[in-house]
């Protein structure tokens, strides 16, 4: 008798390919729809930060808050599908379908979708607090 394969835990999401963008200034404009996209679902305290020449495996980090783990799954759902929608995709998306954090790798810009209690734990915005910020238009 044989017993059943116990599957492996797989993936949220299968990577999908992505490329290195050809500047910073496309990554920015990458990381301007990131956070459009996800000011379009609600989300709050929106930050665009650039690390352009601090780190090597981005250039723009995009942080966003939601409410409730749905929220976070919505606004991770919705940055995905708005940035599918002008021919970017991510290389792979971590984190759903739990929502209390969901990392969203778009290669040069890395979107973190936190519920608060999770973004003050890991304190992003105080690991780059010299890091500029990237003026975002407000929201009438």
């Amino acid at each position: 008798m044989t017993s059943p394969k116990a599957e492996l835990p797989r993936p949220s999401r299968p990577p999908a390919p992505a490329a290195k963008a050809a500047s910073p200034e496309q990554s920015e404009r990458i990381a301007r729809w990131v956070a459009e996209a996800g000011l379009d679902k609600k989300a709050m305290d929106v930050q665009v930060i650039d690390v352009v020449g601090k780190v090597d495996y981005a250039d723009f980090l995009v942080l966003m808050t939601g409410q409730s783990d749905r929220h976070v799954a919505a606004i991770a759902a919705g940055v995905e599908q708005d940035l599918a929608e002008r021919g970017v995709r991510p290389m792979s998306v971590e984190g759903l379908p739990r929502g209390e954090w969901a990392l969203i790798d778009f290669v040069d810009v890395v979107v973190h979708v936190f519920q608060e209690g999770a973004r003050s734990v890991y304190d992003l915005d105080g690991l780059w607090l010299d890091a500029r910020r990237v003026a975002l238009p407000t929201s009438a």
